[in-house]
């Protein structure tokens, strides 16, 4: 099964707004404004939404970060797909100290009161939105916290090459030394994006064990650039993928993020080598699970969660095989995917959610939709 290591769930009700926006006006523009709106009924929707897409393209697992979680991860539970959510902190202007400690605190209950729900199914991981949405006291207070609780991080990271710099004039520093310095890596970390990671900075987060997520289309799409896989790769840092939100990627298929992963990489690069079908289905299964700090899934092996997808290579596209794993990075679409199932319970298989009914939630679509737009 895969392991979408970077999304927000929530998001889905904003498939496609602000098009063909830089990342600074879509955010400012478009998201933000009908964000301040969303009711948690809205975000429940979303999410609910977005758990679909990702069954149906194989993902067993899932990373989000998003506002409000509680207000879907019984959904998660109830639904049987596997997640690591959070509760993100992020500050705009000027909160005063108590809205600050208030905000953290948030964080942190979530986590003590859902953390290893589920049997484990439901891990819940501590959360900097970015950089440029923090202070550098917030940051190390949060990331004692984490430590304190020996919690697992997730962030935003050097996504766009304004918010690269900017935070060089802002602190004298890149994003990454800003985390660096103020502890927040002495955590394990999951790092979204990293696309203008300098070579100090790719060192950083090898000394630290920092996993930088992958978000092939978003970066595209938002026109961010590339993640310098090269250099990360020349480092031994472990990788994995991330579809983003539907917002900025406008789907959750994680099929598609592991062709795009090869493919750009090799025509940027001019190097058919760069990124082998072997090693970007690595990224997608394996890495993802240790990265989420789930030591018993990622593997087809004894002890090992029965976490599988089937695939049905019946189809035109799909023959001959000569090499299985050059047939799913290049050949594979979605809808190829006939079975998912997590924990050895079938959640997904042949078009047919069996914990998810698609008319409710096209109906709690309909309600969030027709009050937001």
């Amino acid at each position: 099964g895969f392991y979408n290591m970077h999304t927000h769930t929530g998001m889905s009700i904003l498939r496609g707004i602000g098009s063909a926006l830089p990342l600074g006006r879509w955010l400012t523009e478009a998201v933000f404004p009908v964000e301040m709106r969303m009711l948690p009924s809205d975000i429940r929707a979303g999410s609910r939404l977005a758990i679909m897409e990702m069954l149906a393209s194989g993902v067993v697992s899932f990373s989000d970060m998003y506002h409000l979680p509680d207000s879907y991860v019984q959904d998660v539970i109830d639904i049987g797909i596997k997640a690591n959510l959070s509760s993100p902190i992020m500050l705009f202007g000027s909160q005063s100290e108590a809205d600050i400690q208030a905000i953290l605190q948030k964080s942190v209950d979530f986590h003590h009161q859902w953390h290893n729900s589920a049997a484990g199914r439901v891990l819940v991981d501590f959360a900097i939105h970015a950089e440029y949405t923090s202070t550098p006291e917030m940051v190390r207070q949060y990331s004692r916290m984490c430590a304190e609780n020996n919690g697992r991080m997730h962030l935003h990271l050097s996504e766009t090459r304004s918010e690269h710099e900017e935070c060089k004039q802002r602190h004298g520093m890149t994003p990454a030394r800003y985390f660096y310095q103020n502890r927040t890596f002495d955590n394990p970390t999951n790092a979204a994006h990293c696309v203008w990671v300098e070579p100090d900075d790719m060192d950083l987060m090898l000394e630290k064990g920092v996993t930088p997520v992958h978000n092939p289309s978003s970066n595209m799409k938002l026109g961010s650039g590339f993640m310098p896989i090269k250099g990360m790769k020349e480092r031994g840092i472990r990788i994995t993928l991330g579809t983003d939100s539907d917002a900025s990627n406008n789907n959750q298929d994680m099929v598609e993020e592991i062709r795009m992963a090869s493919l750009l990489h090799c025509g940027f690069q001019l190097d058919p080598t760069i990124v082998v079908p072997e090693e970007v289905l690595l990224m997608a299964t394996l890495n993802g699970a240790a990265a989420q700090g789930r030591k018993d899934c990622g593997n087809i092996q004894v002890g090992m969660k029965a976490d599988l997808i089937a695939i049905n290579l019946d189809k035109p596209h799909l023959l001959p095989v000569h090499d299985l794993p050059s047939l799913i990075v290049y050949s594979l679409h979605a809808a190829d995917v006939d079975l998912t199932i997590v924990n050895g319970k079938i959640l997904y298989e042949r078009g047919e959610f069996k914990t998810l009914d698609f008319e409710d939630v096209k109906k709690e679509l309909r309600l969030s939709y027709n009050r937001l737009f």
